[in-house]
């Protein structure tokens, strides 16, 4: 693997794709890699990070050899994006329990809200080389 942040998402979740998008294009420096949970390289960093491979509600970001999980790994996110969406990163005062039943609300309505697709996103050409197998 590469020496990148990795982020790992829901691939078949639409707010989760819509939110890969969004990093994707406000990371211009090409700083994040990305793997979807339920593939093969998304399920080895959660077994190497020891995070259970059964939960795909949660946004990870593995950075510096650490897993940051839900709320936390998308302020650590934000923060190293260009433009004012690294201001979001402010939020990081409140409380991770208050943050993290925000996000686990969310997490269990998404794909109510956001709906889903039948398999996983396929990057385009241009965007492949930027996501792990």
């Amino acid at each position: 693997m590469n020496n990148n942040p990795v982020i790992l998402f829901d691939g078949v979740c639409n707010l989760c794709n819509g939110s890969v998008q969004f990093v994707i294009k406000h990371d211009k420096a090409g700083l994040f890699t990305f793997a979807s949970l339920q593939s093969e390289a998304g399920q080895k960093l959660l077994n190497e990070y020891q995070i259970p491979g059964t939960d795909l509600s949660s946004f990870i970001l593995i950075q510096d050899e650490k897993a940051y999980i839900k709320s936390t790994a998308a302020l650590l996110v934000v923060k190293q994006l260009k433009g004012v969406v690294k201001y979001l990163y402010i939020f990081r005062v409140i409380p991770t329990f208050i943050r993290d039943g925000v996000y686990n609300f969310v997490a269990r309505n998404r794909y109510r809200w956001f709906g889903r697709n039948e398999s996983c996103m396929i990057p385009s050409p241009e965007l492949r080389a930027r996501f792990l197998n």
